[in-house]
């Protein structure tokens, strides 16, 4: 978009996740953060010294505010009209109001996921942007982590034969950050809607809606699900599981991992080998695979402001895919509460 003027945004919400979105804005061609909110007032000085989280650039961030107005109303920030869209980084269970009064101010919308608190909210957000014609798209930033692309176009081109099994990991300790929130499971839906939505979102970008899920899991620190373990049925027979969770004892950090068996080959990926995260055996071998390219946050922005530039909608992730991502844990969760598989066919709605 070198020849267009460049996308404003606005971004509301300045913990963890909104300094995770300020770090990849400032690498995504065509596009610049022009205003940021917070109601609280807090770090509308630029300064983030003290916000850190568990994945990404952890480096202190430190903005130079000169160009960029600071809110402490969100409304008076949609009343700016040069802004073209808004970022959402708050706390899951606001994502709704925002995004539905950003929509109706004529603002394209990403919001961080989930989407929403629950499946019903977060059909009511899509149904707004279709209404406004604005952009809508739920920051699903695993889709755009490159070895989790690589893994993408592996399963879908099938250059290793069908996928026979898959499993996916992500554990961590409690999160340090925004416990007043997180550890509330009325408001954040707990690590399975936090969390392990993560890797619900990705089994469906892979294989499809899942026919059924069958789960266990427990609750230990906010009223709802913070540990789950899931096998979902699949079209094509592949067996695929998922275990996500928060309650790992202080010092455990934050796991992230996949292992895919594919019919001629091994892909095993696990963050805490660092530069040789990936890895990928076959023909009694195994070898190292380099995946270049920007982080998962900054593919996942440039990919909504590009959708933005040529005034279409994304395609790596839309709307429906933060609805179905949603109704997918609301799906594992009933599993845990019944302690039997449910099919999640029986749950979607027309999206």
């Amino acid at each position: 978009m070198p020849d267009k003027k460049p996308i404003k945004i606005g971004v509301i919400g300045l913990g963890f996740m909104g300094v995770a979105h300020l770090k990849a804005w400032a690498q995504v061609p065509g596009a610049r953060v022009t205003a940021l909110c917070n109601p609280s007032g807090r770090h509308l000085d630029g300064d983030f010294s003290d916000v850190s989280g568990n994945v990404g650039d952890k480096k202190p961030l430190k903005l130079a505010m000169a160009e960029v107005s600071a809110y402490r109303s969100f409304r008076e920030m949609l009343n700016d009209p040069s802004i073209d869209a808004i970022d959402i980084c708050t706390p899951t269970h606001t994502h709704e109001e925002l995004a539905i009064e950003a929509l109706r101010a004529g603002k394209h919308v990403i919001c961080e996921k989930p989407m929403a608190r629950t499946s019903t909210e977060a059909m009511r957000m899509m149904e707004e942007a279709r209404r406004a014609s604005r952009v809508l798209m739920p920051a699903m930033c695993l889709r755009f982590w490159p070895e989790w692309a690589w893994l993408k176009d592996a399963v879908q081109s099938q250059r290793y034969g069908r996928v026979l099994s898959a499993r996916f990991t992500r554990i961590a300790e409690p999160p340090g950050w925004g416990r007043s929130t997180f550890l509330n499971g009325e408001l954040s839906g707990g690590a399975l809607l936090d969390l392990h939505i993560h890797d619900a979102d990705f089994v469906c970008h892979l294989f499809g809606m899942p026919q059924s899920v069958e789960s266990g899991g427990y609750s230990l620190l906010s009223g709802s699900i913070d540990h789950v373990v899931t096998r979902y049925v699949v079209d094509g027979g592949a067996l695929v599981h998922a275990e996500g969770g928060w309650t790992m004892a202080k010092g455990f950090g934050f796991r992230m991992a996949y292992t895919v068996n594919f019919e001629t080959g091994t892909a095993d990926y696990d963050l805490a080998r660092g530069e040789e995260a990936l890895k990928f055996s076959a023909d009694d071998q195994t070898r190292v695979i380099k995946c270049g390219g920007p982080d998962g946050y900054v593919g996942q922005l440039t990919h909504f402001a590009e959708a933005i530039g040529k005034g279409e909608n994304p395609t790596v992730v839309k709307a429906e895919d933060g609805v179905r991502s949603i109704l997918l844990c609301e799906a594992e969760e009933k599993s845990v509460a019944l302690s039997s598989p449910v099919k999640v066919d029986t749950l979607q709605q027309t999206i």
